[in-house]
């Protein structure tokens, strides 16, 4: 801690300790260096809070300015905050008789108050005479520059994401919704971590009472502190022992503007590249940004493609150990015969056959993801075909078997949410067991449970399975296909918005018309 001048002569210079009043009403005083000595009582573990003692060119009084070194631009408070106050005597009149030139100044009269202040990366202003402390906008954290998503890539999308400072992210969106309605609320959670949330949101468009359940759901928290997205929307959704995403989470400033212009909310996190979307439905993980700024022909066409990719993700591995070991009746008799040939030298039945290659595509996805992307892109590509070709001539596994794992991995990689390929594949694994029992019935059993799951399913009080359960004819033309978008006037219900109409029933005429 960094302090000069008239308070190492002051009497509350070594420690200060409140009275029983001021611990109860936690105010502070009138007298400077009586609160500056309070502060760093405070902080007094943290070596990097500087106090900046000085005296008003102006008006003569004593002040002293405090801020965490790490979390402050030292070029606002040069040149904003000290010059103005010690070298400058003409300006506007202001509340201090001061001309300072920093953007956004507050009056706060809590010490609980100013630590939360100084731990934001504001700094704090207090004059000697005055029972109030001046919270001056001066945050200067170190962060990154705005980069293009990573995990959620786009042809002809914008190219760029969310970074980890939520005040940026916040302008991010503004910039593709520049309206008065977009509201934003500030809540802050966690006793130790503060973490600031901002629910954005259309006044004039979100549903009020989805806003209201939204609220109380983090409100309730007690929890230390919410470092990313990801946390928020486990302690919030509604079913937490479902392995299908309830909420999604983007990376992408126009993915969460096109859903907040659908009537749904984003949550955004402080200290997250990404923020949090919800009402959410089973279809809406199947969309993507580029299906709308594409020929809603081939939207359409992608769109099925991905749908039949999670079929194919969750219950191919699952048809080939029930056709094998129980319904090889339905395989033509020469495919039987080759499949036979290739499998008479695997010890394994195929269960454990599945088990073992599944296990190990799994642990080279992985081994991908946590290493540098040069080496993780080598161990994915020559790891898959060396250990592949291993296996395959110690006869521990199949050809079959290798097809089938490379289909499923194909077809998980694309669908354009994670979270729900995740989902995709830890169900695999459960189809995978009750097709080893029963069978290609094992199989049709799941698929129900999986059906009855989704459709009880709900996310913010919204039904999870719309519009198929409860059938909304209207909001198909968004779903399985992607229709032209002047035949989607309306938003979706499922979103709960209070005002349908999107757009006019006109279209310009072509020669083709």
């Amino acid at each position: 801690m960094r302090f000069t001048s008239w308070l190492g002569k002051s009497k509350y210079a070594s420690a200060y300790k409140p009275s029983q009043q001021q611990a109860v009403n936690d105010y502070i005083t009138d007298n400077v260096t009586q609160n500056v000595a309070v502060l760093q009582q405070m902080f007094a573990k943290n070596p990097d809070l500087v106090v900046r003692l000085l005296h008003i060119k102006k008006s003569g009084e004593r002040a002293a300015l405090l801020y965490l070194s790490g979390l402050t631009d030292k070029n606002s408070i040069n040149n904003n905050v000290l010059r103005p106050l010690q070298f400058e005597s003409g300006g506007s009149e202001d509340d201090f008789g001061l001309a300072l030139t920093i953007g956004h100044i507050q009056t706060k009269n809590r010490y609980s108050e100013i630590e939360y202040i100084i731990l934001q990366g504001n700094s704090v202003l207090l004059v000697d005479g005055r029972a109030d402390a001046y919270s001056l906008d001066t945050a200067g954290w170190p962060q990154r520059a705005i980069e293009d998503p990573q995990m959620e890539a786009s042809l002809k999308g914008a190219h760029q994401g969310f970074v980890e400072t939520g005040t940026q992210n916040i302008a991010l969106i503004r910039r593709y919704i520049p309206n008065r309605e977009l509201n934003t609320m500030e809540i802050v959670v966690g006793r130790r971590g503060n973490s600031k949330l901002s629910i954005m949101y259309l006044g004039d468009i979100a549903h009020p009472e989805v806003l209201q359940e939204l609220q109380d759901r983090i409100r309730q928290l007690e929890i230390d502190a919410i470092i990313n997205t990801g946390e928020l929307a486990e302690l919030i959704e509604d079913n937490p022992f479902s392995p299908f995403p309830q909420y999604i989470l983007t990376e992408r400033p126009d993915a969460a503007a096109s859903h907040l212009l659908q009537g749904r909310f984003v949550v955004v996190v402080d200290r997250s590249p990404s923020v949090l979307i919800g009402p959410a439905t089973f279809a809406s993980f199947f969309q993507a940004v580029d299906d709308y700024s594409t020929r809603w022909s081939i939207a359409t066409f992608i769109r099925l493609l991905r749908f039949f990719a999670f079929s194919i993700a969750v219950f191919l591995p699952a048809f080939y150990i029930a056709v094998i070991s129980y319904n090889y009746e339905i395989i033509p008799i020469k495919l039987l015969l080759s499949i036979g040939e290739f499998r008479g030298r695997v010890p394994f039945p195929p269960f454990v056959e599945a088990i073992i290659m599944e296990v190990t595509l799994e642990m080279m996805r992985e081994a991908g993801v946590r290493l540098p992307a040069p080496v993780g892109q080598t161990v994915g590509i020559v790891g898959g075909i060396v250990i592949g070709q291993a296996i395959v001539q110690a006869g521990f596994i199949s050809n079959t078997m290798v097809i089938v794992v490379a289909f499923t991995a194909i077809a998980s990689f694309i669908l354009p949410n994670y979270d729900m390929v995740a989902a995709a594949r830890l169900i695999r694994f459960a189809m995978m067991i009750a097709a080893s029992m029963f069978g290609v019935v094992g199989i049709i059993i799941g698929l129900m449970i999986m059906i009855g799951h989704v459709i009880s399913l709900e996310s913010l009080g919204t039904p999870y399975g719309s519009p198929f359960a409860p059938v909304r004819f209207s909001d198909w033309k968004d779903t399985f296909v992607r229709l032209p978008l002047w035949f989607m006037k309306k938003r979706p219900l499922s979103t709960r918005a209070v005002q349908l109409e999107k757009q006019g029933s006109n279209r310009p005429k072509g020669d083709g018309d």
